[in-house]
């Protein structure tokens, strides 16, 4: 926390030496969402690199006088909070001054740019993000206030814990960890008792794409049990950004690369090649859309593309037949082809990428 209270320190004397010398005061700030200030590793994913551009957030002009400001505040709330040891999440931080802000996007927004320059986590800013995800299966654990958190037993799944980081003495015998894209899957999984019926694992959904929590927590996972995990995406754009997210982060987070992405992931499903392998009926396909030809389009361009063939072979598949389907498809063959046929065959029999 002194390093944390420390890098605010400096961040203010800046500004105040800066009126001294009756010079406006400016925040710099890396540019974050530039593809040109990343570099692709292998061992870690997308990663900023070091001498990275910066846009510079100045007090005397009049498009970033407000945004000068408002960093200003939430330096000023996050400064009082790890001074006192208390917690806020992002959301907490809008309705402190809902006229202020303006949108619960401005906070997030902000939140980031500060974690990135003072170059330290958010949560050792004591920030925490509303978590969205869920997580079932053989795992338990202990939260930060000493609540004991047991999902194997449990018929619903468990939200993913606010405070990752806080977590300790996580046990589990499972054999894998699976990463289901969508919730309407995870809780057809979950309702299969797909977790205990296979092989004991762990499930995680982030609902989409994930927040923040639900990438730490199964960074975390991997780092303590160093198990398999697979992916059970949509076969359509969007589905394979929110799986490189996982696996590879993102642009807007490089900046926190080491803490959040597992390179070792692997896509299970549904794979575009699936759809022709199990005589998928044309008519339960979806069309492209202008924007899935674009996300597609970009997704083949980026550089860890270029060392993942087999996937590449994937989206060539997807691209030429400008066709898209849910893991829902499935149920056209049976009710529960996913669980009983699709997922347990794939398991035994390699069928990942």
């Amino acid at each position: 926390s002194s390093e944390v209270l420390e890098a605010i320190e400096n961040v203010i004397q800046g500004v105040l030496q800066s009126l001294a010398q009756k010079k406006a005061p400016v925040l710099k700030v890396a540019n974050r969402t530039d593809w040109r200030n990343i570099e692709f590793k292998d061992s870690v994913g997308l990663q900023m690199i070091p001498g990275c551009t910066s846009k510079q957030i100045r007090s005397d002009c009049p498009q970033s006088a407000k945004r000068f400001a408002l960093m200003l505040k939430i330096l000023s709330i996050i400064y009082k909070m790890v001074q006192s040891n208390t917690y806020a999440t992002k959301r907490d931080i809008y309705y402190s001054d809902t006229l202020l802000f303006g949108s619960q996007s401005v906070v997030d927004q902000i939140i980031n740019d500060i974690s990135c320059m003072l170059k330290i986590p958010r949560r050792s800013l004591h920030v925490l993000s509303t978590t969205k995800g869920f997580v079932a299966g053989n795992l338990s654990y202990t939260e930060e206030d000493g609540t004991k958190v047991n999902c194997t037993c449990s018929a619903t799944a468990v939200t993913v814990p606010s405070n990752v980081q806080g977590i300790k003495n996580l046990t589990s015998h499972a054999k894998f960890i699976l990463i289901v894209e969508k919730d309407a899957t995870f809780q057809r999984l979950l309702d299969d008792d797909f977790f205990s019926k296979v092989s004991p694992c762990i499930m995680i959904t982030g609902r989409g794409i994930p927040d923040l929590n639900t990438r730490l927590l199964v960074r975390k996972l991997w780092d303590s049990f160093q198990i398999p995990i697979f992916t059970l995406m949509d076969a359509d754009p969007h589905g394979v950004e929110i799986m490189c997210v996982y696996k590879y982060g993102s642009v807007s987070m490089s900046f926190e690369a080491h803490h959040l992405t597992v390179p070792s992931v692997k896509w299970l499903g549904l794979l575009p090649s699936d759809l022709e392998r199990l005589n998928i009926c044309k008519d339960a396909l979806i069309p492209f859309t202008k924007q899935d030809d674009n996300k597609l389009a970009s997704i083949q361009k980026r550089p860890y593309i270029a060392c993942q063939p087999l996937w590449k072979k994937e989206l060539d598949i997807m691209a030429a037949s400008k066709l898209k389907a849910e893991i829902q498809v499935l149920t056209s063959i049976s009710a529960d082809y996913l669980s009983r046929v699709y997922l347990p065959n794939k398991l035994q029999f390699g069928g990942w990428l």
